[in-house]
């Protein structure tokens, strides 16, 4: 029985880092790539005008921003190797949304951008310490990022109409639920007692996204 349990977990542990590697690395190779600004508007920088637009606007940018799509995984990774509730994820979505919501009244969240880049440094760290957070922290630390990922979310929808702004933030609901779940559902199935080591190698990886985030934000100012 234990030489099952230890062939099982050698299979694993590669299954899973392969597993995290297609999902981890393309965010190095997209960081690499971007320019001194990341893309953050998917309608070319147009304000969206319509529910469809509003929609695409909302599904494509936690997608394009590879600094939000980092912290995503993130949350993904640490929900699914922690076996926490899969609604755990969801004080990022909805701090996300209340984020977006206060920076289309205008109130302000200063030094957002920055803010967005050290959380997803921070969340990387904790993942490459293979720190045991309880879900209640995990959620707050969740909800946090969440506020001023949204904040930085709004700044493509402001100014538009109550139609787009309600599909925007249905897109960025839809796309960040089925990001966040779907990856904490693929590492659970796959997470075996070498899972540690993959779970480090992706919160390395995003930690490094972070750091390449925070310093076009430098070079940029």
């Amino acid at each position: 029985m234990v030489a099952g349990i230890r062939c099982d977990a050698q299979r694993g542990e590669p299954n899973l880092i392969g597993h995290l590697n297609r999902i981890v690395l393309p965010l190095l190779a997209a960081v690499l790539a971007a320019g001194p600004a990341a893309a953050h508007h998917v309608m070319d920088g147009d304000l969206p005008s319509t529910f469809g637009q509003g929609l695409l606007s909302g599904l494509g940018h936690p997608v394009i921003g590879i600094d939000h799509l980092a912290f995503l995984v993130a949350v993904g990774v640490a929900v699914g190797i922690g076996r926490l509730p899969l609604l755990t994820s969801g004080a990022f979505v909805a701090a996300s949304a209340l984020g977006v919501a206060l920076h289309v009244q205008g109130v302000p969240l200063p030094g957002a951008e920055l803010a967005v880049a050290a959380s997803v440094i921070f969340v990387g760290a904790l993942l490459l310490r293979g720190a045991a957070l309880s879900a209640g922290a995990w959620m707050g630390l969740f909800g946090l990022a969440g506020l001023f990922h949204g904040h930085a979310y709004g700044e493509s929808i402001f100014g538009a109409g109550v139609t787009p702004l309600l599909a925007y933030l249905l897109g960025l609901v839809i796309v960040q639920s089925a990001l966040a779940t779907g990856i904490a559902v693929l590492v659970r199935r796959h997470a075996t007692l070498g899972g540690r080591f993959a779970t480090r190698l992706a919160g390395g990886a995003v930690a490094a996204v972070g750091l390449f985030a925070m310093a076009q934000q430098a070079f940029a100012g």
